[in-house]
């Protein structure tokens, strides 16, 4: 009997590791408190002014601290007309934004989408996708799932003290988990 209580706790110590890094683990140790960020607010970074591939202002709504890298939601003021983002893929993460105000062209793959006021689209992983700011201004939200280096790829362009080279963009995207693999969508 001494013998079986022996060996029961002996799995229950050796399991006890592989429970702590499982996804259950995960679960019960999030955050269990919410919190708000009001209109016009950034959380964590305050309005990150973006260098390189446009001069727009990004606000970190959720952060990936906030859900344990599992979503960050961002909201992007743009005030680039006629500039947007290179094709790029992104490895890990999919994609959605939706168009608050002002108007957007989109390349998801080979198919390009007018974008107004009320539009969504997806963007899945490893899909090349681009898009350029048709409007004066415009504001999007941008949700990404699961967050991967979004908001560091943000927080990087914001902090550059000069504007950058396409070869300092391509190497900031790969750092962050992006291919830069092809140039910025015209608009028609």
């Amino acid at each position: 009997m001494k013998r079986k209580g022996f060996i029961a706790g002996l799995l229950v110590f050796i399991t006890l590791p592989m429970w702590a890094f499982s996804p259950l683990e995960k679960i019960t140790k999030r955050k269990d408190k919410g919190f708000k960020i009001s209109s016009g607010e950034g959380r964590l970074h305050g309005h990150l002014k973006l260098k390189g591939v446009n001069a727009n202002i990004l606000d970190v709504k959720i952060s990936g601290k906030d859900t344990d890298g599992d979503l960050a939601i961002f909201e992007q003021t743009s005030l680039s007309q006629g500039r947007g983002t290179p094709l790029h893929i992104h490895n890990s993460q999919d994609e959605i934004f939706y168009v608050r105000e002002g108007a957007y062209y989109f390349q998801v793959g080979d198919e390009k989408y007018d974008m107004t006021v009320g539009d969504s689209i997806f963007l899945p992983r490893k899909v090349p996708h681009a898009w350029t700011q048709k409007s004066e201004t415009g504001k999007m939200t941008v949700i990404v799932q699961p967050a991967g280096k979004l908001e560091d790829f943000f927080v990087t362009m914001a902090a550059l003290d000069h504007e950058p080279t396409q070869e300092e963009i391509k190497k900031i995207f790969a750092d962050n988990d992006m291919d830069v693999i092809g140039p910025p969508l015209k608009l028609k």
